[in-house]
Parts: structure tokens; sequence; C-alpha cells
């Protein structure tokens, strides 16, 4: 087998293959047999047709499943022959193919990147210990007082925290705000909406005048849109609303105590309280093994330059893009400011994707180095982890991992795992005490 190199650019490569026609030959006859072993033709035993019989009546199927057996297994030796690491093969083009002639192709790929890896033991990384405090579990115990609150009517006048019933009407020179902007039918009019009265909730500026009026007292709400509305049409924009006050609830947190601990599965608020804390302090344990592990990969980047695949990298980012649309669209951001933002969210998605795939190809490398690889039941136990996870069954996790081909995802993300762990085990880690954390937006 004839085999060259053209180099195409970083990490592009272009391999033209020859394979002799006896080589073939003798594939093309080694497919006729396995055809004729299981073909049935008319007046012959299964397995008993003659050999020139099958070829005619196979020769389109013996043809191709010859080509197909000769282009994957001499692109394989070639790429072995020629030392290269085949990440993506981009494409294939058959130059000459057929019995009694030599196979010709050529298949452009992009291959792994050559670099040295730099001395990845004994890297340093700063841990910061932190602890669960009694203040942080008051704030969880907060949060899940919330999830069960209430709101109940009250006849007063509206007071800030409580919720406002309104029907609203907004205006822009007289004309609804939909004149401007087709797709602000919400900002425009509405029936019976609850609004939190707190400053920034709806509209900023929208809230704040409601305070001290009752049901059935009307509002005129004069206020000029922020510069960075979602909507581009109105940004800026003075506005008038008109507001009819048509409930006032008062939220109404349950009391801590036994029987709230025990709606979510506790005896009493001391085990409640235990476990809130248990978990706080495994999350933080969490953040503060991963915070170390970005230190110890990054550390690592910053040592190496090196081309990276632009199709893997290309793939990558896409990846990214959508899941920060995803992530948006989740969080309720409207389509058309995902859009107007479109350039600046690929920007971010490309720097990022570069950061995965090069930070993936060092770890790659040590593993190799180091042996490390993914056992069967490393696999298994992920699948139920995963499983759990998703609230799904064993089978039907494993039916989508294969419906999606992402067991090699799964493998590579577990392969990972195992390398920043090495990293870290044999990483020099000094414990320092914990930077004061910023203040939660209100």
């Amino acid at each position: 087998m004839n085999v060259s190199v053209e180099h195409l650019g970083p990490c592009k490569k272009l391999l033209r293959v020859e394979v002799p026609v006896e080589k073939v030959n003798a594939a093309f006859d080694d497919v006729a047999v396995q055809f004729q072993k299981a073909a049935q033709l008319p007046g012959f035993r299964p397995g008993k047709a003659p050999r020139h019989l099958i070829q005619k009546s196979y020769e389109s199927n013996i043809r191709e499943e010859a080509r197909k057996k000769l282009v994957e297994g001499s692109f394989r030796d070639a790429a072995a022959q020629e030392k290269l690491e085949v990440v993506v093969t981009l494409n294939v083009e058959e130059q000459q193919f057929g019995r009694n002639q030599a196979l010709q192709f050529t298949a452009t790929v992009e291959v792994a990147p050559e670099f040295v890896l730099p001395s990845y033991k004994g890297l340093a990384a700063k841990r910061e210990l932190r602890v669960a405090t009694d203040a942080d579990v008051d704030r969880a115990l907060g949060i899940l007082r919330e999830q069960q609150a209430k709101f109940e009517d009250v006849q007063r006048p509206i007071q800030e925290g409580d919720v406002a019933v309104v029907s609203y009407v907004g205006t822009c020179d007289g004309q609804p705000l939909t004149a401007l902007s087709p797709t602000a039918m919400g900002l425009t009019a509405k029936e019976n909406s609850w609004m939190l009265v707190r400053p920034g909730s709806f509209i900023p500026g929208f809230t704040e005048p409601l305070v001290g009026a009752s049901v059935g007292d009307k509002r005129t709400i004069p206020l000029t849109l922020p510069a960075d509305f979602v909507h581009k049409e109105l940004a800026g924009k003075n506005v008038v609303y008109e507001v009819t006050v048509t409930g006032v609830k008062q939220k109404v947190l349950p009391e801590a105590d036994d029987a709230f601990a025990k709606s979510f599965g506790a005896d009493t608020m001391s085990v409640l309280l235990q476990g809130i804390r248990t978990d706080l302090q495994r999350e933080l344990d969490m953040r503060q093994k991963k915070a170390v592990r970005d230190q110890l990969l990054k550390a690592l980047m910053a040592q190496l330059e090196f081309d990276l695949p632009e199709s893997i990298v290309a793939s990558e980012t896409r990846s990214v893009v959508y899941n920060i649309v995803n992530e948006n669209q989740q969080r309720g951001v409207p389509k058309e400011v995902i859009e107007e933002k479109k350039d600046e969210i690929y920007q971010n998605a490309a720097v990022s994707a570069r950061d995965r795939v090069k930070g993936a190809f060092i770890l790659n490398r040590i593993a190799a180095a180091e042996k490390l690889s993914v056992s069967d039941r490393e696999m298994t136990q992920r699948v139920l982890l995963l499983a759990q996870q998703n609230n799904t069954t064993p089978e039907k996790m494993v039916k989508a991992i294969q419906e999606r081909n992402a067991a090699g995802e799964v493998r590579q993300d577990i392969l990972v795992g195992k390398v920043l762990e090495f990293l870290e085990i044999n990483a020099v880690i000094e414990d320092v005490a914990p930077l004061p954390e910023a203040p939660a937006a209100s």
C-alpha cells in the first residue's frame, strides 16, 4: 500500500492512498465467498450456488461491500503507518475502484495537535476552607419557607412586599406600546396581573407608586423606560400606565416547626436543620474541589500553546451557543433580545469552546501517559447515577444514551474526572482562609 501525506494547515492533512490490485481482488473474492455462504438462488440449496452466479446476481452488493471493507481498512492502516492520530475525518473521495485495478482514494482529516506535556505533578493551587455557617442554614431555611408561602387577601392599603393584583394599560404618545413593539403584548395591557411590590419589580418604577393604594383605586404612572430595555423599540421611551388595583395579597410564610419539617421528610426541625447543614457543606466541598481543579487545569493550559482542529472547535462552539441560548430562554429572556446579542454570544462561546477543546487534549494526553482508562463497571455506575439524577430507569437511560450516540461523551466525562482527580492528588495545595463573598443581588 502506498501512502503520501500533504499538509493542508494546522492539524489538517490530506492522505493519498493506493491499494494494490492484488489486495483489491482478494477483497472482492472474500466478500463473494461470504455472499455465497448466505445467498439463496432458485434451484440451489442455501450456500451451494456457483460462485459465478453469485457474482452476477449480487454484483453491486459485492462491489459496495468490498469498497467499504477496503477503504475503511486501508484508511486505518494508512493512518497507523504515518503515525497520525486522526480525530475527525472530514472527507473521503474515491478516485479509482474496481476489480482488476488498484484502489485510489484521498482522505481529508484533522489530527490531534502535537505538543510536549509540561510537568503536571506538583502543580500549586489554593483551597479556600469554607464551612456552612448558621447564617447559611438560616438563608436556606428561608428559601424552603418561601417555597411554601401562601398569599392571603387582605383588606388594607398596599405595603411594600405585598402582591398587588392590578389591571393596566400602557401607552406611548397615546398609542398602545404594541404599536411600537408588536411583541410587547404583555407590557401593553393585562387584567388581574400579580405584581410583587418592591423596587425593580416588573418595570423599574412601576410598583413603587402602588404603595398606599387600596382595592378599587386607580393610579396614573408615568415612566421612562431604561436605555437597555429588553424591547429595543421601547428603550428610553416615555410611557404612561393607567393602573387599577383589583386585589391586595399578603405573603404568609409557614412556621418553622416540626410540622413544617415533616413536609420535607424530616421528623423534627432539628433533623431538618442538620440535613440542611449537611447538604450545604457537601455543596461547598464540591465547589471547593472544582475551584482547585480549575486552578490546576488553568496552570497547565497557561504553559502550552498549540493549534487546535478547527472542526472540533466549531462543533464545540455550536454546543456552547446552544447551551447559552437555552439557558437564557429558560430564564425568560425574550427571543429578540437573544437575537440582538447573537454576535456577543458567539464570541464568548468561541473563546470558551477553544479553552474546552484545548483542556480536553491536555487531559487526554495525561490519561495516556498515566495509563488511565474507563472500565465497563465505571460506565455502568455512571449510567445508574444519571438515571437517578434524571428520575428514570437505567434501561431508559441506556436507550437515551444509545439514541444520542453519547456513550463516548459519557466515557470522556468519566476519564476527565479521573485525570483531574489524579492532578489534585499529586498537587501542592495550600489551605487558605476564604475570601469575603460578594453580597447577593437584591
